[in-house]
């Protein structure tokens, strides 16, 4: 999953990009409200982590500016935790709100919420056949056995799961698991489905030649 990032401090943007991508997130960052509108609307993100106080546009204005034309999932971050500035968040188009200090293990569980519910499949598990993805816990299991993955394997298969029945094409997948930093000329993508493939089943991913992967 690509998500946008959109935060001013600098030791939190690091630290936070650093744990969104240790759970195998693609993760492009902007340090200000114009940078990152500009991004939002450049690129299709999963979601976006938008914090309200910013430099140049605030994230107020950059979600207003957002709504016009994208639906893409958004949890606002602030310092402010009044009631007024929390509805305003949510009526002006927020997913979900969340208070700075925040622990960020909530954070990433608000994220898979909001994830899941723009896919408008919000069940806590996904089951193809004999295997299980607990989206929740971000595990996987094969015939009732766990199944060790990667970070960037699950997000892999999760999105494929998301989207079953559908035929997903490699550009989809770079622009959704890549982010601005890491080329997408190589054949790691082959390498996560070769490996998924081996853990969980020949069969379960599927290759439409010329078009994609699809889980049927």
């Amino acid at each position: 999953m690509r998500l946008l990032l959109i935060e001013d401090e600098p030791d939190l943007l690091t630290g936070l990009a650093r744990a969104l991508r240790k759970q195998g997130y693609a993760v492009d960052v902007a340090s200000d409200g114009g940078e990152g509108l500009h991004k939002a609307l450049d690129a299709e993100y999963d979601a976006i982590i938008l914090d309200v106080m910013l430099p140049v546009l605030d994230g107020w204005q950059v979600l207003e500016q957002l709504r016009k034309t994208r639906t893409t999932p958004v949890l606002m971050l602030t310092a402010r935790d009044g009631s007024r500035d929390r509805i305003r968040g949510l009526d002006g188009g927020a997913d979900d709100y969340l208070v700075k200090p925040f622990d960020t293990g909530e954070l990433l569980a608000r994220l898979r919420a909001i994830i899941r519910r723009s896919a408008q499949k919000p069940a806590a598990e996904l089951v193809l056949g004999e295997v299980c993805l607990h989206t929740a816990a971000r595990t996987v299991s094969r015939g009732g056995v766990p199944v060790t993955l990667t970070a960037r394997e699950y997000v892999l298969l999760e999105y494929l799961a998301l989207h079953r029945g559908e035929v997903v094409t490699r550009t989809q997948l770079y622009d959704h698991l890549f982010d601005e930093n890491e080329s997408t000329l190589s054949n790691i993508l082959d390498v996560h489905v070769f490996n998924l493939r081996r853990k969980l089943g020949q069969e379960l991913i599927v290759t439409r030649r010329g078009h994609g992967y699809c889980i049927e």
